[in-house]
């Protein structure tokens, strides 16, 4: 389960891996509810275009948002059949968050210590992610949210060492650049064959406890 993160500030890497520009103005560490970089594509147009999202997705059916407290990560396992994200899967809201790394707790003291993950190269990367639009009903002005897609950990090389003994391991899912623009055009099926963790690239932690 991921709630904190990087997003990147990397604009040459969006540029050159993307071809988009990063918004400005955004934290430089996320958590639910903070707004973050997202790359979606329009399906009709087939433009790609990065704009500020919400973490912690609403869905546009929501009366308020805080339903958003409690999605920010979406296992994708069941992620077509969840009232808050299957009309977003549905409608292929695949996204990308941009990010430079995120964090996790590690018990190896027997206390939980805030770990880094990033990818072994050092570079940005993008996770997977779902998106959808929300008015607010108290000012009427949309809000574009996400929550990041996550699948089962247990195997994974660097990701089952997190989170207490006997809790399932999940990591988000991180999207190889190769496969970026499958990814933002996938439908339904080639989504789900995409989001194993087998196909995501290298990943390395180290300690990266808060002063």
């Amino acid at each position: 389960m991921c709630t904190n993160f990087t997003p990147t500030q990397h604009a040459a890497w969006a540029k050159e891996k993307l071809g988009v520009d990063l918004p400005s103005a955004y934290p430089e560490e996320a958590y639910p509810g903070f707004a973050a970089p997202v790359v979606v594509k329009g399906h009709r147009s087939g433009r790609v275009a990065c704009g500020l999202a919400r973490f912690g997705l609403i869905p546009a059916w929501a009366k308020d948002d805080k339903i958003a407290r409690h999605t920010y990560n979406a296992r994708s396992e069941t992620a077509a059949e969840k009232p808050s994200y299957r009309s977003a899967w549905r409608q292929r809201q695949f996204g990308l968050v941009l990010v430079d790394n995120f964090f996790e707790p590690h018990y190896g003291t027997g206390k939980a210590v805030r770990w880094q993950i990033e990818l072994e190269t050092g570079e940005p990367f993008g996770i997977a992610c779902l998106w959808d639009r929300w008015t607010d009903p108290r000012t009427q002005q949309p809000v574009v949210s996400f929550s990041m897609l996550t699948v089962n950990a247990d195997e994974h090389p660097v990701m089952r060492q997190f989170h207490p003994a006997g809790d399932e391991k999940r990591t988000p899912v991180v999207i190889a650049p190769e496969h970026f623009e499958h990814w933002l055009g996938a439908d339904p099926l080639q989504a789900q064959a995409l989001l194993n963790w087998r196909s995501m690239p290298a990943l390395r932690a180290l300690p990266a406890p808060r002063p």
